[in-house]
């Protein structure tokens, strides 16, 4: 029953629901869940928000709610019979060496390690290919839990000294520290409060980007301003450091400084969002130039720096190329009209260039598969590089004296395995290949596209042991992300394989949204467009269902951050589409979600709600605005973490609390909180284990895969 008291609604009695599957029953009791009656007002429409008291992740109040919900979801899950079967399995599979590819700095190879089941990849160096290893830096001896994660690592021009970031419980908030690279040991210096930034090096120094010290008590939740941008001097206290740039007057802009490999130029790149940057630049040759000059005007383009070629600059750009070009410009013209193509754009999108051997290195994606060229500095294509199958490439690139660079390639059947490139010849030849507990044989990836809503052609991939029958009651799960430029390509993931062994089939869907097909593909699922999104992927589901893969009552849909907010769009408007519903960690508040950390920055993939027009198209599909009481939804495991400042928790948590008083059906609808986590990055092995025995007992359990 409900009772108004004081201007508010409080739950007193506790929901109860019976909860079937396969043939059972868990009697599921969810805890009481404090209602107010807090409205805004939106350009006339009024909107409640009742659980905005859960933004307040620091309350005792807001506490004690997690510690009720993290109760009844493990309550919940510890009653799967097969649990602990999975997690046996899992140890199993991920206990493999896993190895990086090398790079190398001075007179070392640097490589990353995990011997198979360490909560952080360790750095390795070995004076020769293949010599003897010894550790470098492990991060596993920082924290006992395996919570301290290592982050950039870059190395002096010199070589004498690297500098590292470390981040504590998977927040985005970072320290820098510097190593003597001959001697091992740690200096004094010790850098605070970084937050999307690099190490850049130059002299007896580095660059990096930071905010001001935050409050204790809001530095996971309190929106990030006023970005800067430092030079720290070896040897020297942080009070010392150089304030090498700063806007007052655009708080919502993130800066950071890249130095070229020959020391001549400082590039400063300025973001508005996650679309659209401006680039400046200073050439240090030049001691007349004191500030920044800009070299391409922001923010309608997104262009990156590759290198210079003397006095001139490499840039890669979308200006008037969606698919991206490379072009070369003089600082004397930065004009458009003077710059210089060097490589132009062509059908498949260009994904990234960089620099190894004084060579080009471009790779594109043709339906989502990578496909890796190499230029040299005029734009005469030297090589095509032959790649293994269809899959990703990463990890390639080395300094300009060397002779030869690694990179890794993996699929959705193929743990990454390590190349070694002749940059002379074009040839390749394998340098390392782990030995995983399972045949990659016997499983397959094939590629279909189907068509959407509009009528656009929108690949998938679908991974599963060879021989599936399309008899139309395969178990499915349907990945996704769609946005913000970012491409879903195939990749190996020890956890999917599980899935896979079970009989599963695992989809990928190459949303709008991302950069598969440039930056029209892009610009087709942002900020109005964005329904086309969700639309792809409830068309993903429609189109596994008519070919006889599967029916909606063995259909599992999952995807992380925007990916959360994709399955949160999709159960909300589809909800008799899907039997599962898995979002971790996703922007689910879509009228406030700029009010906290870095959110604003995501203002300009979606839209804001200060302004009428986006309030009205994002109020249309927010996940939290659009649950409907008395709705029968899929069965719900809604994931998230403490320590999560990138998308704060308290999207998980209001979308849970109101899901929880909304769903009429017979499915659960639980929350799972981690401690001592974040977004997903550093998060050690062990937990990785823990969260995917959980999501695989729960999606399964409610699947009826197994009895």
């Amino acid at each position: 029953m409900l009772k108004k008291t004081n201007g508010s609604l409080l739950v007193l009695s506790m929901t109860m629901m019976s909860i079937t599957a396969m043939g059972q029953q868990q009697s599921i009791q969810y805890p009481a869940t404090k209602k107010t009656d807090t409205v805004d007002n939106y350009f006339g429409t009024k909107v409640p928000d009742p659980y905005r008291w859960l933004e307040d992740d620091h309350s005792a109040e807001t506490k004690a709610w997690v510690d009720a919900e993290n109760k009844v979801t493990q309550d919940y899950l510890e009653k799967i019979p097969f649990r602990h079967e999975i997690k046996k399995r899992l140890e199993e599979l991920w206990n493999y060496p896993k190895n990086g590819a090398p790079t190398r700095h001075g007179k070392y190879y640097y490589f990353f390690k995990n011997d198979g089941l360490q909560n952080q990849s360790v750095l390795y160096r070995s004076a020769t290919l293949g010599g003897k290893p010894e550790v470098f830096i492990d991060p596993n001896k920082l924290s006992a839990a395996g919570t301290t994660a290592l982050g950039t690592i870059s190395f002096s021009k010199d070589g004498r000294f690297v500098s590292y970031l470390l981040a504590k419980a998977g927040s985005d908030w970072q320290e820098a520290y510097v190593m003597d690279v001959v001697t091992g040991k740690l200096l004094s210096d010790k850098v605070e409060w970084i937050k999307f930034s690099g190490l850049s090096w130059r002299g007896d120094g580095f660059y990096y980007s930071r905010y001001d010290k935050p409050d204790e008590q809001s530095k996971l939740s309190r929106k990030n301003e006023f970005h800067k941008v430092y030079y720290h001097k070896v040897g020297t206290s942080q009070e010392q450091d150089e304030l090498i740039f700063t806007d007052k007057e655009h708080p919502l802009r993130n800066a950071g400084v890249q130095v070229s490999e020959d020391e001549r130029f400082l590039i400063l790149s300025l973001n508005e969002g996650t679309s659209g940057t401006e680039l400046r630049y200073r050439d240090l040759k030049n001691p007349a130039q004191k500030d920044f000059a800009v070299l391409v005007k922001g923010f309608d383009t997104e262009p990156d720096f590759v290198d210079n070629d003397g006095g001139k600059l490499l840039v890669r750009t979308n200006q008037d190329a969606p698919n991206y070009k490379i072009v070369l410009i003089d600082p004397a013209n930065t004009n458009t009209s003077a710059w210089k193509t060097i490589i132009p754009e062509r059908k498949e999108a260009m994904q990234a260039a960089g620099i190894a051997g004084g060579k080009v290195f471009v790779s594109y994606l043709k339906d989502a598969s990578t496909s890796l060229y190499q230029y040299d500095y005029k734009g005469k294509l030297e090589h095509q590089m032959k790649l293994p199958g269809i899959g990703t490439v990463g990890a390639f690139g080395a300094e300009k004296h060397e002779k030869e660079l690694f990179y890794s390639f993996t699929s959705f059947v193929t743990p990454p395995a390590i190349y070694k490139y002749d940059i002379t010849t074009g040839k390749s030849t394998l340098f390392d290949k782990p030995e995983v507990k399972f045949n990659p044989d016997e499983y397959e990836t094939r590629q279909v596209f189907f068509t959407s809503k509009d009528g656009a052609r929108v690949p998938m991939f679908l991974s599963s042991r060879k021989g599936v029958k399309l008899d139309g009651n395969n178990p499915v799960l349907i990945y996704g992300y769609g946005g913000f430029n970012i491409p879903q390509t195939p990749a190996f993931n020890i956890s999917n394989l599980y899935f896979m062994e079970q009989g599963g089939i695992y989809a990928v869907v190459s949303l709008r949204g991302g950069s598969e097909y440039g930056e029209e593909w892009h610009k087709a699922g942002m900020k109005e467009k964005k329904q086309n999104v969700f639309n792809d992927f409830i068309g993903a589901a429609e189109y596994l269902i008519s070919e006889k893969y599967t029916n909606p009552s063995r259909i599992a849909i999952r995807g992380g951050s925007n990916g959360g907010l994709l399955i949160g769009a999709c159960m909300t408007q589809r909800p008799d589409l899907f039997k599962v519903a898995l979002p971790a960690v996703g922007v689910m508040d879509m009228l406030r979600f700029q009010k906290f950390t870095i959110g604003w920055a995501w203002a300009t993939e979606y839209g804001s709600s200060d302004h009428e027009e986006d309030f009205k198209y994002l109020l249309a599909y927010s996940p939290l605005h659009n649950l409907k009481p008395g709705t029968a939804y899929p069965a719900t495991l809604i994931t998230t973490a403490d320590h999560d400042d990138r998308v704060v928790p308290a999207h998980s948590f209001k979308f849970a609390a109101t899901l929880q008083a909304c769903n009429a059906g017979p499915n659960p609808t639980l929350i799972r909180i981690e401690t001592q986590a974040g977004h997903g990055a550093g998060k050690p092995t062990s937990k990785q284990i823990q969260e995917f025995t959980d999501i695989w007992a729960f999606t399964m359990y409610n699947l009826g895969m197994k009895k």
